[in-house]
């Protein structure tokens, strides 16, 4: 289930980042992306701190996107807050989100370092009471 998370969730920011960056004009332009046959050399100069901040974000970006209760006029800023709350600018999490579509060893890298982190473990079921 995680690996899905952070799948949809990085496809998700991806349009968080272009909105926030379409607000800053003062941002450089992006870098061209990629190409999935090519892996960046930058991939593996990420700290295991920003891929797990990514991971963070990624999981808590894609819980408000599948919150019917939050609007959908809502989810767009609250993404974009839930990134910096992480410590990450949407620039830095777009650029880790392409990275890891391009690259399978980065993605797995990811996975690993969010399943180590005890902030993405999954909630524990309350015991259920026994009856007599």
């Amino acid at each position: 289930m995680r690996h899905w998370i952070l799948a949809t969730s990085a496809g998700a920011l991806l349009a968080v980042s272009a909105a926030a960056s379409a607000q800053d004009t003062a941002a450089p332009a992006a870098p061209p992306a990629a190409t999935p046959t090519a892996p960046s050399a930058e991939a593996a100069s990420y700290s295991d701190a920003d891929l797990k901040a990514f991971a963070r974000a990624a999981i808590a970006a894609n819980k408000i996107q599948q919150d019917a209760a939050v609007p959908a006029t809502e989810k767009q800023p609250k993404m974009l807050a839930a990134v910096q709350a992480e410590g990450l600018d949407p620039a830095k999490f777009n650029q880790i989100a392409q990275a890891s579509q391009a690259d399978p060893a980065l993605l797995k890298r990811i996975q690993t370092v969010a399943a180590a982190d005890p902030a993405n473990a999954a909630p524990q079921p309350a015991p259920s009471p026994t009856t007599p």
